[in-house]
């Protein structure tokens, strides 16, 4: 296993000059703008790699439109569930795919939203038909199509990757998240998801307090996710990929927050 951080597409080379000063050789990189996927933007990415010996493991692509993080208005807003922003969506993921390619990257993530837990339903069965064609797509490109985990059961997860049955779908596990939105223990969810995991978000956070708002993410270590359990599961099911640290506040205290996650994910894994 390796370790990385997630960047913003912004500012490339800045971002990963940050990336190796915090040593570092592979990150995420997070685009919420699309007109930052640019032919300029990937020759940059190119270089900027390069330069700093920094390898992109996943293009985490956002998408336009309302965004919120709860429980009553997320099911609402997030992802490709609600219809009302699925086609434009659909179109921003297709291009975060094109955009991947120019940087030779083979993994792209996103939160597909609260996906229903009830599969005979029209509401489920045209997500999948969404999902299969943003697939088949990225699938032509030579890549995988990730779900970042956290607005889904690891079991309503694994039934639609087999009944959209593309072949090349994944999960960008992000263990914090199955905690902070009440659906899982992410060391059991392993059990039924691991099989899929193409990255690791390294971050913590705590279960829901009350039924509208999620859990508070913690500095790694602080959380509910228990890490020395996580990780020994982890080489169990034999996953050798990259954990990707994420810590979801800015300045001073977030580079001091990602520092000390490295070096206690460090003395997990070696």
């Amino acid at each position: 296993m390796k370790l990385g951080v997630l960047v913003p597409l912004n500012n490339v080379e800045e971002e990963f000059k940050k990336v190796y000063d915090l040593g570092f050789n592979s990150c995420q990189l997070c685009c919420w703008e699309e007109v930052l996927m640019t032919d300029e933007m990937a020759e940059l990415v190119n270089k900027s790699s390069e330069k700093y010996n920094v390898t992109v493991s996943t293009f985490w692509c956002g998408w336009k439109g309302p965004q919120r993080w709860n429980f009553y208005e997320g099911p609402l807003t997030l992802g490709l569930v609600p219809e009302t922003y699925r086609y434009e969506r659909s179109r921003e993921l297709k291009k975060g795919s094109d955009f991947a390619k120019k940087i030779n990257v083979l993994n792209i993530a996103t939160h597909v939203g609260f996906i229903p837990e009830t599969p005979c339903t029209a509401e489920y069965n045209s997500l999948v038909c969404c999902i299969r064609d943003i697939a088949q797509y990225v699938k032509n490109n030579g890549q995988y199509f990730l779900f970042e985990t956290g607005q889904e059961t690891p079991v309503t997860l694994r039934r639609i990757i087999e009944d959209v049955g593309t072949g090349n779908l994944g999960i960008n596990l992000d263990p914090a998240n199955l905690i902070m939105y009440g659906k899982a223990n992410p060391v059991d969810a392993l059990d039924i998801i691991g099989e899929f995991v193409r990255d690791i978000h390294g971050k913590d956070g705590c279960y829901p307090t009350n039924g509208r708002e999620l859990g508070k993410e913690t500095p790694l270590g602080e959380g509910k996710v228990n890490y020395p359990q996580f990780i020994s599961r982890l080489r169990e099911i034999g996953y050798d990929g990259a954990i990707t640290i994420e810590r979801e506040i800015s300045g001073e205290k977030q580079i001091s927050d990602i520092k000390n996650a490295k070096e206690y994910l460090n003395s997990l894994i070696n």
